[in-house]
């Protein structure tokens, strides 16, 4: 019979008793043991061993690895939106693809290393005719949040008072026994999200498990040897908020690695369009451009520094995944109303998707006076402002140009002039070119500084441009309820409030201008 490692995982589940399993040359691994065996296959061939884990290449991959050759358990430390669960799930790729157990056995019992009362007597009787199952590798991850709700019979377990009257048995016995999630995770790889969510009289019931692999119950006198790998993970932030973890605890767990969020808008764009979850008709409706996706990631790194936002608490990746889904519906929507089969992206997409951004920032107590919504829009007039000068020149400096007039002379003396343009959320794409090509010298400065761009994002651009003079103060925008107003700075200090910033409609200026949106 061919040796055990030679087979596959057809092949080995065609075997059904422990005779045949001798037969094969099984011999039985730890859990850690088996990890470390399959992680340096995969480091020897060159695999991929975390897919779809992006900017973790040089830092958290490495140190995982290093504590997984070292047969640690793991706690992984990080701010929200980390990609913590996700690593964590990983490791299932790790797992041999099936393990044998007794047929039947509650703890996954090896047939070679039985543990619970079941098996052995079942061993006992039947001897090389015992039953054998396989278990595959999705079934030895289990995953438990913390919540202050966890008993320790939940995780490790308690006298079952209806199985010992079934069965008639005394409490003394191991068989009344209901076995908690741990003991059922015996020869996998056992999560708890939060950590410090645990009250600390639950978190003591794990020192024996990590240090000497097994578990006690009650009163019983039960020792089980456990095999699990044990994977943590925890929010700094939870150490104040909630909760901690409790040094002894801490102590005996073998690796901390600390996590961090994308150090590139090119790492972070990666992710969110990974995670995004775009559907295929969206996407054969919208066409989005690389401008818009790093305006998007822009806005959780002006977050991440912004004295609004709580940096203890940290900005999820979930925000700029959030964010993209909601520019991508904001320009199906307004293909739909328009009764248009596509669409090109737009800033005011972009802008659009605040909601997205409110949700998923903490702020201080500054913030929370200045309103959260007001909040989102002023990182994402940063955002613009930041990116504004990847595309066009510098407007701070072109002030100080001896000389040579500004490169956006014409268009400010144009809004100077008592011109305004509306850009409502929901212009036709042939409304809204006309919107834009009314302001002189706004194409011209586009197409001497891009000229290779189509036409659809030519008009992306132009729109960005207005967007960006705003921000630097050459012009002004104003938020208007379904879009924006964008003006002479000066005049707007007279007439309307500044972006942002909330006023009533006056009835003159409706009937004057019904097409457009109510300000507010």
């Amino acid at each position: 019979m061919p040796a055990y490692d030679s087979l596959s995982a057809d092949q080995l589940q065609k075997i059904t008793t422990l005779g045949a399993l001798k037969k094969s040359g099984y011999q039985p691994r730890s859990v850690k043991t088996e990890l470390r065996d399959n992680l340096i296959k995969k480091l020897q061939s060159g695999e991929d061993v975390f897919p779809g884990i992006f900017g973790y290449e040089e830092t958290v991959i490495p140190e995982l690895q290093r504590a997984i050759l070292a047969g640690h358990h793991i706690n992984l430390l990080g701010l929200r939106g980390q990609a913590k669960t996700r690593i964590a799930r990983l490791l299932i790729g790790l797992l041999d693809e099936v393990v044998p157990m007794v047929e039947g056995s509650e703890l996954n019992d090896d047939p070679m290393q039985p543990l619970s009362v079941f098996a052995k007597n079942l061993l006992a009787e039947k001897g090389d005719d015992t039953p054998v199952a396989w278990l595959p590798r999705a079934d030895r991850y289990t995953e438990k949040l913390a919540t202050p709700d966890v008993s320790v019979a939940d995780l490790i377990g308690d006298a079952d008072p209806i199985k010992a009257a079934t069965l008639r048995l005394p409490y003394s016995d191991e068989r009344v026994i209901h076995f908690g999630l741990i003991p059922r995770a015996h020869r996998g790889i056992f999560v708890i999200n939060e950590l410090p969510d645990l009250q600390a009289r639950i978190q003591v019931s794990l020192f024996n498990i990590l240090q000497e692999g097994d578990i006690q119950i009650r009163g019983f006198k039960v020792r089980l040897p456990l095999d699990l790998q044990f994977v943590f993970t925890a929010n700094p932030e939870d150490y104040t908020n909630r909760g901690s973890i409790v040094t002894p605890l801490k102590d005996r767990i073998d690796a901390q690695i600390i996590t961090h969020y994308p150090k590139s808008i090119e790492i972070g764009k990666r992710i969110t369009r990974q995670e995004a979850r775009i559907k295929p008709e969206q996407r054969g409706m919208v066409t989005l451009n690389d401008t818009v996706s790093d305006l998007v990631e822009q806005v959780a790194i002006e977050a991440r520094g912004s004295e609004f936002v709580d940096a203890k608490s940290g900005v999820s990746a979930r925000l700029t995944i959030s964010a993209f889904e909601q520019v991508v519906a904001g320009a199906e929507r307004r293909a739909l109303v328009n009764g248009e089969k596509n669409t090109y992206v737009r800033v005011s997409d972009f802008i659009t998707a605040v909601p997205a951004v409110t949700g998923k920032v903490e702020l201080v107590y500054e913030g929370e006076q200045e309103g959260a919504g007001i909040v989102a829009e002023k990182l994402m007039g940063k955002a613009i402002r930041t990116l504004f000068l990847n595309y066009f020149p510098d407007p701070d400096k072109a002030k100080k140009l001896k000389g040579r007039p500004s490169p956006y002379k014409t268009v400010q003396d144009w809004f100077g002039a008592g011109h305004t343009v509306d850009l409502l959320h929901d212009l036709s794409t042939k409304d809204y070119r006309a919107a834009l090509d009314q302001v002189p010298g706004l194409r011209d400065i586009v197409a001497e500084l891009h000229p290779n761009e189509d036409a659809e994002a030519t008009y992306f651009l132009m729109e960005f441009l207005l967007h960006g003079l705003s921000e630097y103060s050459l012009i002004s925008r104003n938020r208007l309820t379904a879009g924006a107003q964008f003006k002479d700075l000066l005049s707007s200090m007279f007439t309307m409030p500044s972006f942002g910033e909330d006023d009533d409609e006056d009835e003159d200026d409706e009937e004057e201008k019904p097409q457009r949106g109510r300000r507010r």
